[in-house]
């Protein structure tokens, strides 16, 4: 006689593979919320340590406003130490990735582990995270009285 078949847990095609994901996706998505975390962070920092630095050479600016020194020259003197700086850290950030990128090959979708197009888009984004987070104490440094900064010290 006939032997009657049950069938369990009928899923689609579609189903299974969003559940066979689910754990890598949301890895991903971890990931991205920390490094946007540390951007932030990072961001922060970057302004904290311009800020300081324009703080503490106010009797520098002042100097130099007083011999001639116009606003742009004074943007471009505090631009120029941050830019150094982030060049220096790109020149460190991209070295340490190209020598430690096969530890994470495994885990990089559609990317080879030296993937020139991505290093180019991080290095840049620093770049244009440094120059906003210099700009507020740089603009703040282009105002200084010239006679208030020689007397602050």
């Amino acid at each position: 006689m006939g032997q009657d078949v049950s069938v369990y847990n009928v899923r689609t095609i579609k189903e299974v593979i969003q559940s066979l994901l689910q754990h890598d996706r949301m890895f991903a998505i971890l990931a991205s919320v920390f490094g946007l975390l540390a951007l932030v962070v990072t961001s922060i920092g970057i302004y904290a340590v311009v800020a300081y630095k324009v703080t503490h050479s106010i009797a520098e600016i002042g100097v130099r406003m007083a011999l001639g020194a116009g606003p742009v020259d004074i943007l471009w003197l505090i631009f120029r130490e941050s830019l150094v700086l982030v060049a220096i850290g790109i020149v460190l950030g991209l070295s340490v990735t190209w020598a430690t990128s096969r530890l994470i090959s495994s885990m990089l979708y559609g990317l080879t582990p030296h993937d020139p197009v991505t290093m180019i888009v991080a290095a840049f984004l620093m770049i244009a995270i440094v120059g906003f987070a210099a700009f507020l104490p740089a603009r703040r440094a282009t105002r200084v009285d010239p006679m208030i900064a020689l007397r602050h010290e």
